[in-house]
Parts: structure tokens; C-alpha cells; sequence
């Protein structure tokens, strides 16, 4: 396996990025967006088991308009929270569909990486961009996976279920079975939404499980749901991606 620190050039700077793949042949892209406490090792070896499995992974920093902005969430407490909020309402959801036009570029010029469909994944706050790069690039995006999404039904003017109706891709959204982060009428509202528009999806709450269960370094991991949900991913990036 290969891994690299790179520069993805977008129109608002250089954005650095993590990027692992299989040392030989050509494998089908994968955006992992970070969430909230940034780009980081928990992350990095995330983007590391996609690659892994055969795909080549992109992983961004999208604080970089703030310069270098790392955090080291195993020494977490209130007032890293505090500056951790502050740094996430920096990005936009078209900050990120921004950004993403750089990325899919800089895919496209790699020789590691397969031209065609792409797949996204991303957790907590990087469920509404997952969701709004989707409907945004129908013709690129071919496969979208969030776990335990937050700020996809708003009531503001850049909600991504607004455009909903765009997304072509196949979706997978995992959430907690108690997420104090996501309001009642959110998923109901969701799957209601995929099934006007006839989208291919999996809406999903698993038994026991809270918000950041994927994480193996918190105390909310859920072990059986994490894999649970790491093998539907798995298989819908082989169903769309492949």
C-alpha cells in the first residue's frame, strides 16, 4: 500500500490531504470528509482500510483555510470543544462542494486512481456534505455513505434535503439509535424524501448504538454495529464502484 501527504489545489488554496491506495494497478476513488474534530490519525486510518480493500482514498484537511488547525481529540475537554465548534462553522456546504471540484481534479490526474464513478463517506457534520456533494455531482458520485449525519434536515436555505432530488448515487446513512444530535423528525423526513424520488438507499438506526459508535478510540464504539456498517459500505462501494 502506498500512503502520501499531498496539496489539492482548489480555488480558495492548497488543501493538504491524506492519500492511501494499493501500490499497483488502478482502484475507483473514494473522498473520506473529516468531521468536526478535523483531519487527523483516527481518520487517517480509515482512509487506510478503504485502501486496504482496494480503493484509492482521499482524505482532506478542510480546515485549511484556517492555515494548519490540528486538534488532539485524546486530550479533549471543554475548551478544545469550544474552539473544535468554532473551527466547524468556518466550512459551508458549498465550501465543500467547492473543495470537492478540486479533489475529483486531482483525482482524475492520478495513475493510481480509476476514472469513472466515485465514492464519499463521512461522519457526524460531514453527513450534510456527503449528501449535498451528492446532489451536486450526480455524474460523479455514484455511491454516498454518512454515519450518524448531522445538519441534513434544516431549516436553512442551503439544507442539503432541499436538493435531494439530485443525487443519483446510491446512499447508505447509519444513525445512532439515541443521537441527541439528531432531532426526531430528521430520519422520517429523509426516508420519505429518498422514496418520492425513488432514490436507492439504506436508512438505518442499529440497536444500541450513539453517536460516533464507529470510533474505536471512544467510549460510544460499538464494535458488532461498526463492522456492521463497514461491511454495507464495503458493499455498496463494490456494487456502484466496480
Amino acid at each position: 500500500m502506498i500512503e502520501r501527504e499531498v496539496k489539492v489545489g482548489t480555488k480558495h488554496g492548497e488543501m493538504l490531504s491524506f492519500v492511501a491506495a494499493p501500490d499497483e494497478g488502478r482502484h475507483p476513488p473514494v473522498i473520506l470528509y473529516m468531521d468536526a474534530p478535523g483531519y487527523r490519525d483516527e481518520l487517517k486510518n480509515m482512509a487506510r482500510r478503504f485502501a486496504a480493500n482496494g480503493y484509492f482514498c482521499v482524505l482532506p484537511d478542510m480546515y485549511y483555510r484556517l492555515g494548519r488547525v490540528h486538534f488532539d481529540v485524546r486530550r479533549r475537554d471543554d475548551r478544545m470543544s469550544t474552539v473544535i465548534r468554532a473551527a466547524r462553522l468556518t466550512v459551508s456546504n458549498e465550501m465543500v462542494v467547492d473543495d470537492t471540484g478540486g479533489i475529483l481534479a486531482y483525482i482524475d490526474a492520478q495513475a493510481q486512481a480509476r476514472p469513472g464513478p466515485v465514492g464519499i463517506a463521512g461522519h457526524c457534520m460531514r453527513g450534510s456534505y456527503v449528501m449535498a456533494v451528492a446532489a451536486r455531482y450526480p455524474s460523479r458520485i455514484a455511491a454516498a455513505a454518512a454515519y450518524y449525519g448531522v445538519q441534513i434536515v434544516t431549516d436553512e436555505k442551503d439544507s442539503p434535503h432541499l436538493i435531494a432530488d439530485r443525487i443519483k448515487a446510491e446512499v447508505y446513512l447509519s444513525f445512532g439509535e439515541i443521537d441527541e444530535l439528531v432531532p426526531d423528525h430528521v430520519i422520517p423526513t429523509i426516508k420519505e424524501i429518498f422514496a418520492k424520488h425513488r432514490i436507492v438507499s439504506d436508512v438505518e438506526q442499529p440497536a444500541g448504538t450513539r453517536h460516533g459508535y464507529l470510533f474505536p478510540e471512544r467510549g460510544v464504539y460499538h464494535p458488532v454495529a461498526a463492522e456492521a456498517a463497514w461491511a454495507k459500505t464495503l458493499a455498496l462501494f463494490e456494487r456502484r464502484l466496480r
